[in-house]
This record gives structure tokens, sequence and C-alpha cells, in this order.
């Protein structure tokens, strides 16, 4: 099975599921799940659903009592949450993503705002519910793990430092290289990294995969980021679908401002590949998880 059919398969599975889902909801506050669904559903590659029920495949998961799409639809609300925000004009201030108008501009700030409130903690709903897995212990080890991929050591913190950064960019104190590798470890890296370490969970993964898994998904994570710098820097808005140059509009540092585009795309090569390198003792049942990694520094968006 060739990447876009592991993607396009687990991104359909994940889709459906997070319709029926959007579907089911029902009450007075229609306006706040219509953001909710449009910010979560405009597209997307869903590599980190991807990862999720790839390592839950790698690590047995599909015969365990449960449902790993779940988890999958529980990062992808997580991430669509993080990416709401992230646009606000208080944050980023994009007015487009995937090629749309951002969640703000098509509804309104404050809507959006409750959009992302309402994503994050729709993700923690998911994962604590019995349906996700039968085992209690697996289920609070991934709710453990999203509030840590997420919060002040995760996402959150990574965004409060690139906030920071931007502050310190104006006063020409730019981020040096080791900074920025924490930054969006912490902002970008985090949650790929929970990702592909919560099908390990949900498969009830052994000590030596765990940590394969865990080695191969930071390295992943740091290889998208840089790859997504390199699309910054070379792309045009209408192949991202979201503004390009703004990190060079912005004046923040970036892995390509740093190091150049050609050390960039090499450093980031280096690290899928070490990445890949770390599953081969599995064999044809780790490929998929080694063809996402290549991707994640191919991908033209």
């Amino acid at each position: 099975m060739t990447l876009p059919d592991i993607v396009e398969r687990d991104a359909a599975t994940t889709a459906a599921f997070l319709e029926d889902m959007f579907d089911a909801m029902t009450g007075p506050a229609n306006r706040l799940v219509a953001a909710m669904r449009y910010a979560t559903m405009n597209g997307g590659k869903r590599m980190r659903a991807a990862l999720v029920l790839s390592a839950a495949r790698l690590a047995g998961g599909a015969n365990n009592s449960g449902s790993a799409v779940r988890v999958a639809a529980a990062i992808e609300c997580l991430h669509a949450y993080s990416l709401i925000h992230d646009d606000l004009p208080s944050m980023d201030d994009a007015a487009t993503r995937r090629g749309v108008a951002a969640c703000h501009v098509a509804f309104d700030e404050a809507t959006a705002v409750l959009a992302g409130d309402a994503l994050q903690t729709l993700a923690f709903g998911l994962l604590a519910d019995e349906a996700t897995h039968v085992d209690p212990a697996v289920r609070s080890a991934l709710v453990a793990g999203l509030a840590t991929a997420s919060g002040v050591d995760g996402m959150a913190g990574g965004q409060m430092l690139d906030l920071q950064a931007e502050k310190r960019a104006r006063a020409g104190n730019a981020l040096s290289l080791d900074e920025i590798r924490q930054m969006q470890g912490m902002k970008t890296g985090a949650l790929i990294h929970f990702a592909a370490c919560a099908g390990g969970i949900y498969g009830r993964a052994d000590t030596e995969l765990m940590a394969v898994l865990d080695s191969y998904s930071r390295d992943l994570g740091l290889a998208f980021q840089i790859a997504d710098d390199c699309l910054d820097h070379e792309s045009t808005p209408e192949a991202l679908g979201k503004p390009a140059g703004q990190d060079a509009a912005r004046s923040k540092g970036s892995f390509v401002s740093l190091m150049g585009l050609a050390a960039a795309r090499d450093a980031a090569t280096t690290l899928i590949e070490a990445a890949s390198d770390r599953l081969s003792p599995w064999g044809v049942a780790a490929e998929p998880l080694q063809e996402i990694a290549r991707f994640a520094i191919k991908r033209r968006s």
C-alpha cells in the first residue's frame, strides 16, 4: 500500500467518524457546532490521524476492544483547535487556512475562540469515554499524554515562546538555533510525537516498541517543522492555502534563516532517515510509519 493509500484511507475513516459525531450534536448552540465542524472538516492531510492508526496497527491495536479511530479523531480535534487559535488576530493574524477563510473570518472572533475551546474539551472527552478502549488505564494514559502534549510543556508553551520570539526579533535579539529547536519541538512537534505514541499506548505496545515510537516521532516532529519552514520560505499562499513568508515578514528566526535552505533540507532528510531506520527491525509492518515520515518532508503544503 502506498503512502497516499494509507493516508487517504485513514483520513477518510477519521473524517467519517468526525462527520457522524458533529451530526449527532444537537442543542441550542448550533452556531458553535457549525464553527467546530468548519474548522475540523475543511481539508487537511490528517497525517496525525494516520500516525495514530498506523502505530496502533503496528502495536497490535486492531485486536483491542475499543476504537482507535476515536483516538485519531481526538487528536484531529485538538489540532483543529490549535489552528483556530493560531490564526486569531492576537496570535498569527492569518485570514486564510487551507485555502479558505480562517474560522474567525468565516464566523467571528468570539465564536472562533469558543469553537477552539469546545474542540479542546471534546478531544479529552473522546479519549476518556469507555468506547475508546476497554482498559481504563489505557484511557487514562491517553488523556494524560494529550494534556502534556498540548499544555504548558507542549503546544501552548511553544506558542508562548513563539510570541515572545517575535518581540525579541523586533528588539534585534532573534532566537538561536537551539531555542528554535526547543520552541518548535513544543509548538508543533509535541502533538506529532504524541500521535505516534498514542497509537502505541492504544495498542499496548511493549517497552521496546514504545521507546522506538518515542524517538521516531521526536525526529519526525522536528523534521516536519523544518520542512514547514522551507515551505514558508519558498512556496506561495496559493500552494500552501495560508499566508507564505510569515517568518521573514515578522523577522522571526527559523531553521531556514539560521541554517540556509539547502542545509535545512539536509537536516530534515537526516532526521527522517534516522526515524525510519529505528523502525527497521519491525520490517514490512513498520513501512506505513516510515512512509508517513518521508511524506512529512516531501509534501508541498
